[in-house]
C-alpha cells in the first residue's frame, strides 16, 4: 500500500516534467476604454494573474475588478459600486485554449499569432468568446498582448438612463502579459 501510494505521488509530480513548461504572471496589464459621446472613462490594473500550460495552450487569466485605478475616484467608486457590484463579483476570468497551439514555439525568439477561445465570466455572466492574440518571444521569453470589446448587455451590466450618453454600450479592453517560467 505505501508502494503505491509513493508510486502515485512520483506520478503526479513528474507530470509537469514530462507534459512541459508552464508560464505565469501575477502583474498582467489590463485597460478598458469607454469612449461615449459625452464622455471618455479609462482604468488600468497591473495586477491580472495569467497561467499557460505550453504543452497545450490551455490558458487561464483572472483580475480583480477592484483593482482597476481610474482618473477620478468618483468614476472608481460607481464602476465598483454601481455597475459592477465588485463586491458580488470580484473577479473577471477567462478560461480557454489557444486555437493551433502547435504553430506557436515559445522556445525560439519571434512573433506568433493565435486565437484564445474559451469562456469569459464578467459580473457573474460567462460567454463564449474568441480573441486574437499575438505572442512574441525575446530572448527566450514569451510575453502575449490582446485587444478585444465586450458588450455590457452580453454581461448584464445595466446602465441608468440618466447617465446613458456617458457609458458606452461596447467597453474596449486591452491585457498585456510578460510571462515567467512558473518553478516545478
Amino acid at each position: 500500500m505505501k508502494k503505491t501510494v509513493i508510486i502515485t505521488l512520483a506520478m503526479i509530480f513528474s507530470t509537469g516534467m514530462i507534459f512541459g513548461q508552464r508560464y505565469f504572471t501575477k502583474a498582467g496589464k489590463v485597460s478598458f476604454l469607454s469612449d461615449a459621446s459625452v464622455e471618455k472613462i479609462e482604468a488600468t490594473t497591473n495586477t491580472g494573474t495569467c497561467v499557460l500550460d505550453a504543452s497545450s495552450g490551455k490558458i487561464e487569466f483572472a483580475v480583480l475588478i477592484k483593482s482597476f485605478q481610474f482618473e477620478k475616484a468618483l468614476m472608481q467608486e460607481h464602476f465598483n459600486e454601481n455597475y459592477m457590484e465588485s463586491s458580488k463579483f470580484p473577479k473577471g476570468v477567462f478560461k480557454g485554449q489557444i486555437r493551433d497551439w502547435s504553430k506557436i514555439d515559445l522556445s525560439k525568439d519571434g512573433t506568433y499569432k493565435g486565437t484564445a477561445t474559451g469562456s469569459l465570466t464578467i459580473h457573474g455572466e460567462t460567454k463564449e468568446v474568441e480573441v486574437p492574440v499575438n505572442f512574441k518571444v525575446k530572448n527566450g521569453t514569451p510575453s502575449a498582448e490582446a485587444a478585444f470589446s465586450v458588450a455590457l448587455a452580453d454581461y448584464k451590466i445595466e446602465i441608468p438612463a440618466v447617465v446613458a450618453d456617458n457609458i458606452a454600450k461596447n467597453v474596449s479592453i486591452d491585457v498585456s502579459v510578460d510571462l515567467q517560467p512558473l518553478s516545478k
